[in-house]
């Protein structure tokens, strides 16, 4: 088997993870994002911790400053994206933050001094109109919702451009490290305001965001070690179909044909992206989600 076929088959197993874990959150309609993301974190500071013993890594890394920058833009984001996935049907929600490679390229010009082509404007565009298609077209999707997605979006441009900084002087468990370490006790503070205790199959269901999740992360990270970049990036766009058949499976959620068609907008204009970078040879490695 080719590296090309068994990084898009990790990334295939990842994506499938991830949309589990949001069919997982969505099963949490009474619990306040901030605590999910908390229960999350706890999973995932636990297992970057215990990799970091096994390869006797410091935990604290070099670049504090841009670690913690990192980890509270991922933080946030993540909050935004469970929120999303709670309010709105699940498709919607993860295509609403798929702008996050948008985000990503355009504070790049003036964090990483990115160079980017006309051509891609023009992709961006296409993006951004499938985002106001789903938003003028399904009822419930709201203009704040579109705001927060694109909020979210920002966020994930921020987090992974600090990545993309960070990996030529952190060990990548460091980097993956810090976002759990920042999360905790940003949900713990955000939690005082808003607490649900868990009961019965809330107790399973946290358990699950927090197991997929973590599996998720890690076939994510071995996909983009084995493969092509722009690759396994494309892989990681069949989200859309499994939330699509999730949603209408266990949710009972349908689209209009202008809906869909925003979705497809949303993944074309990502698409095309990355297939001219590939062309031009910009590709760069994000090895975080």
């Amino acid at each position: 088997m080719s590296d090309s076929v068994r990084g898009v088959s990790l990334m295939l197993v990842a994506t499938l993870l991830f949309a589990l874990m949001t069919v997982f959150v969505k099963l949490l309609p009474d619990i306040p994002p901030m605590e999910v993301v908390f229960f999350r974190a706890v999973f995932a500071l636990a297992g970057c911790h215990y990799f970091l013993a096994r390869a006797r890594v410091p935990v604290l890394g070099n670049n504090r400053v841009l670690l913690f920058i990192r980890g509270f833009s991922g933080s946030f984001a993540l909050v935004l994206n469970y929120y999303l996935v709670q309010q709105v049907p699940l498709a919607a929600a993860s295509t609403l933050v798929y702008l996050a490679p948008v985000f990503t390229t355009i504070f790049g010009i003036f964090y990483v001094k990115e160079k980017v082509g006309p051509l891609q404007f023009l992709f961006f565009a296409l993006s951004f109109s499938g985002i106001l298609v789903i938003q003028g077209f399904d009822a419930r999707v709201t203009f704040f919702h579109l705001l927060v997605g694109l909020s979210c979006s920002m966020l994930m441009g921020v987090a992974y451009n600090c990545v993309r900084k960070l990996t030529t002087t952190e060990h990548p468990l460091v980097i993956m490290y810090y976002f759990p370490l920042l999360c905790l006790p940003v949900t713990m503070i955000g939690m005082l305001f808003s607490w649900h205790t868990p009961e019965g199959l809330e107790w399973l269901y946290l358990l699950m965001v927090g197991m997929t999740g973590q599996l998720a992360q890690y076939f994510l990270t071995r996909a983009y070690q084995i493969a092509e970049i722009a690759t396994v990036s494309i892989a990681s766009y069949t989200s859309i179909i499994y939330t699509i058949g999730f949603g209408f499976i266990i949710f009972g959620e349908s689209f209009n044909a202008m809906t869909y068609l925003g979705m497809a907008l949303v993944v074309a204009g990502i698409i095309c992206n990355v297939l001219w970078k590939q062309r031009q040879g910009k590709s760069s490695v994000i090895l975080a989600k």
